[in-house]
């Protein structure tokens, strides 16, 4: 059996607001997802895609069910994490090379360690520089590099303390279609050489059927998973291979349960 390493059970999430009721935005969630797997989250908008994020890494408790990471209950911020978005959030005044250095100030045993083996950590950065092809620019500043760039310099930052988990919020939501599935690739080598357990929510069901082994899909809100497939696709993933029957497929499956999710909330 394959080694479980986050799991919601039974998972209900209230936002507050006020002293009214608050929003239920999930309620009865649960998922399972294997140590080292790419995971992706599909869903109509507003369904708690994100809202899962926010609770496997610590940032927000339910008010009912259990969130475990690596077989613990999550009950703060978890520290095995990194994280990427939809927008980079580089810091303007650095350079792009000290911007993927910020998480190794910030999270120990590297923060303690930061001015003594700076060094070190410069040239792990370069690594993963070179890796998703920004080789040379790491002394240019955010206002200096394209947004597929800053997104690139992004999974670096994400990923230079060696997170078990990886956690991406619509990171190529906002880049135009080619350099979106130029990233595709870059994450997916990323992936193969480090193999952290990965979470991916995105809009895009192409982006999901080929990067992730598992797709879950949530309903309207209140959100809670109403289907999951595997996916069985030979790595590593080409795009040729998004026009292959199979794959089609598989998308056209994930549009009919969305389209069938968002009818029913309207019912």
């Amino acid at each position: 059996m394959t080694e479980r390493f986050v799991g919601l059970d039974d998972v209900d999430l209230v936002y507050q607001q006020g002293d009214g009721e608050g929003t239920l935005a999930l309620k009865g969630t649960s998922l399972d997802i294997a140590k080292g797997g790419f995971a992706a989250i599909v869903g109509p908008s507003g369904c708690g895609k994100s809202t899962i994020l926010k609770l496997v890494s610590g940032l927000l408790k339910p008010v009912r069910g259990r969130v475990e990471v690596n077989a613990r209950e999550v009950a703060g911020p978890v520290k095995i994490v990194g994280m990427a978005f939809q927008n980079p959030t580089m810091l303007p005044w650095l350079s792009a090379i000290d911007n993927v250095l910020v998480p190794l100030k910030i999270v120990q045993p590297y923060r303690s360690q930061f001015r003594e083996k700076r060094g070190e950590y410069e040239e792990r950065a370069r690594a993963l520089f070179k890796t998703v092809g920004l080789a040379g620019f790491e002394k240019r500043h955010p206002w200096q590099l394209s947004g597929g760039m800053q997104q690139r310099a992004s999974l670096c930052r994400a990923l230079i303390h060696e997170p078990e988990l990886l956690l991406l919020d619509e990171p190529f939501g906002a880049l135009d279609a080619f350099t979106r599935e130029d990233l595709w690739a870059t994450l997916q080598e990323l992936w193969m050489l480090r193999r952290p357990t990965v979470i991916l929510v995105t809009h895009d069901l192409r982006e999901a059927a080929y990067l992730a082994d598992r797709i879950f899909v949530m309903s309207a809100r209140p959100g809670r998973i109403v289907a999951s497939h595997d996916v069985g696709f030979p790595r590593p993933r080409t795009l040729d291979m998004t026009f292959s029957e199979e794959f089609v497929a598989l998308n056209h499956a994930l549009r009919n349960e969305i389209s069938e999710a968002r009818q029913e909330a309207l019912v």
